[in-house]
């Protein structure tokens, strides 16, 4: 009960409150459009696979290519303002969509302009949020925080799939899309009604400007917003390189991520059509994994392990074994059962990984670090949707299976090599982090 207490408090604050209810609205709407879109495309006369191919991957494109740019834009602005906006367009995009699928007047062109809209706000939502927990949360209570987060998002996720399916079903992918459009307006109102302090670490104490009335509501100024674009994404290179347990985890998951997108969204599918009963099958399959995320979430709560990186990456290693168990034609229960298995661990991990960069990372950089673990993490997931199909073709679907799980295997062990990741400490709650240039004051020391 001692862990349900603090809970309770995070949620009767209202800029928290505001928070996972704008989350949750938004997550809703990014389950719900992938099934609208994918199927209002396909529905279009004329349209091809390559037609959602290249919406889908219009989209994709520009979160890779505008995500560092969403991190400068969240250390310079006020995060809360970022999000509301970055909401918002998204809202916009979606309700483009919507009009073009819903009267059938949906020129390619347009598909992947609304996509690329899409894409570039979605680019500056992810460092935006990494950055704004710590300003809402008190810092010994950031991991019932995130962990609140991800169960909102999580349970979004799940109703989103569902309901998704359902509308598309029966009225069609144009108000499937309209019914996202009008959740991420939803969650940008509930942003726009948040109040927050500036920052106080970050407000420039220069001149006489430090000692009158104060800043405006979240500014921000001092390095983050006093260099050009290219200096602050130096700036936060440097944050990001200088700690190894980062870079080497990152590195880790571009090439899992890779070969999980491989497994996960091609091969996985293809075998579960060949031998385990098609869509219904796989859709258990998904089902296991998002009760895993659910309880992974109620797992985190009450978690408290003293090498918080450490635990998370060995508990990456859950994600291999669904599909070496599909490429070894393992009985459908059991793969359900392994893919409950993923859910719990890489939800885990990402509650762990999250707090950990919160309270080790400068408040400053904390968006513009995120950037780059989310722009290395996913750098390679197209390359290995482009290889998966002329795998399954040359050398068999369950082979290729099988190869994905031995890499994610090889490439944890790899990272666990590291000594970052093995002795890193969590940081008391009430560290302060700071440039890790001077270890006298670095908040996190590693063991001996």
């Amino acid at each position: 009960m001692a862990d349900q207490t603090p809970v309770r408090d995070l949620l009767r604050e209202r800029q928290f409150a505001l928070l996972v209810s704008a989350r949750t609205l938004s997550m809703l709407a990014v389950a719900f459009a992938p099934v609208a879109l994918a199927f209002g495309i396909l529905d279009l006369p004329g349209a091809t696979p390559t037609t959602l191919s290249t919406v889908l991957a219009a989209e994709s494109i520009a979160v890779v290519l505008f995500i560092l740019v969403g991190g400068v834009v969240a250390d310079r602005y006020p995060r809360h303002r970022v999000l509301q906006v970055a909401e918002w367009v998204n809202a916009l995009a979606h309700a483009a969509l919507a009009v073009m699928v819903g009267t059938e007047h949906a020129p390619l062109w347009g598909l992947a302009a609304a996509a690329v809209v899409s894409g570039t706000a979605t680019a500056t939502v992810w460092p935006a949020l990494t950055g704004i927990v710590p300003e809402v949360v008190p810092p010994e209570h950031l991991q019932q925080g995130n962990a609140v987060l991800a169960l909102g998002t999580n349970i979004a996720r799940v109703a989103g799939l569902v309901a998704g399916g359902i509308v598309v079903a029966g009225v069609g992918g144009g108000w499937a899309l309209a019914i996202a459009s009008a959740s991420f307006a939803c969650s940008g109102l509930l942003v726009a009604l948040m109040r927050l302090p500036a920052r106080p670490a970050l407000v420039a104490a220069a001149g006489s400007g430090a000692s009158g009335s104060g800043a405006p509501e979240g500014a921000v100024s001092g390095k983050a917003g006093s260099n050009s674009a290219l200096a602050d994404l130096r700036d936060g290179w440097d944050e990001f390189r200088s700690r190894q347990w980062l870079w080497v985890v990152v590195v880790q998951f571009s090439v899992l991520v890779m070969v999980f997108q491989a497994a996960h969204l091609v091969l996985g599918p293809v075998v579960a059509r060949e031998e385990l009963g098609g869509p219904t099958a796989w859709t258990a399959v998904l089902t296991g994994e998002a009760v895993g995320l659910i309880v992974g979430v109620l797992v985190a709560m009450r978690l408290r392990p003293r090498r918080p990186i450490l635990l998370g990456v060995l508990l990456t290693l859950g994600a291999a074994p669904p599909y070496l168990l599909l490429g070894a034609s393992a009985p459908l229960w059991v793969v359900v059962a392994s893919a409950f298995v993923l859910g719990l661990c890489f939800d885990l991990f990402g509650i762990l990984w999250q707090t950990t960069m919160q309270r080790v990372v400068p408040p400053a950089a904390l968006s513009r670090v995120s950037s780059y673990d989310a722009m290395g993490s996913m750098l390679l997931g197209p390359l290995g949707l482009v290889l998966a199909g002329p795998a399954a073709e040359h050398v068999g679907a369950h082979r290729a299976l099988v190869v994905c799980g031995v890499v994610m295997v090889v490439t944890t062990l790899g990272a666990l090599a590291s000594p970052g990741v093995r002795n890193l400490v969590a940081p008391g709650p009430a560290a302060v982090a700071l440039p890790v240039g001077n270890p006298e004051v670095d908040p996190v020391a590693p063991l001996p």
